[in-house]
């Protein structure tokens, strides 16, 4: 997704998580369902699953085009990396991956979902931006 800020302004933003939640809560409600239970802290961004309890992403390395976050409390081993990609000097594109260590048989089964969740984080990184 295309955003129209500079990567670095972008990356500045999201040096604290706190500053998102003002964006979360302006979400409309239907974008807001999307997004679900989600909590912000300073360093980290927590979700609140039905399926496996609170999983937090905490961040390890920030740089004007790249974060990268590593779980806590996941089931399996599990690191997001968004990226902010200079399109020219006034925006850039977001692009989330989620890195996920999952036995070879469930891969076809849960390799799918995880690429939404990976473009969903994306997605919610542009909308708050």
């Amino acid at each position: 997704m295309v955003v129209n800020r500079p990567a670095e302004e972008l990356a500045a933003k999201f040096s604290d998580f706190t500053h998102l939640q003002d964006s979360l809560d302006a979400l409309t409600a239907e974008e807001r369902a999307k997004v679900g239970d989600v909590e912000f802290g300073t360093d980290y961004i927590k979700i609140k699953t039905p399926q496996v309890g609170d999983i937090t992403l905490r961040v390890t390395e920030r740089s004007n085009n790249r974060l990268v976050l590593n779980a806590e409390g996941s089931p399996v081993p599990m690191g997001m990396n968004v990226d902010f990609r200079p399109v020219d000097a006034s925006s850039c594109e977001v692009t989330g991956e989620i890195e996920v260590e999952i036995p070879a048989m469930l891969r076809p089964l849960i390799g799918p979902t995880m690429q939404k969740a990976a473009d969903q984080f994306g997605a919610l990184f542009a909308r708050l931006a």
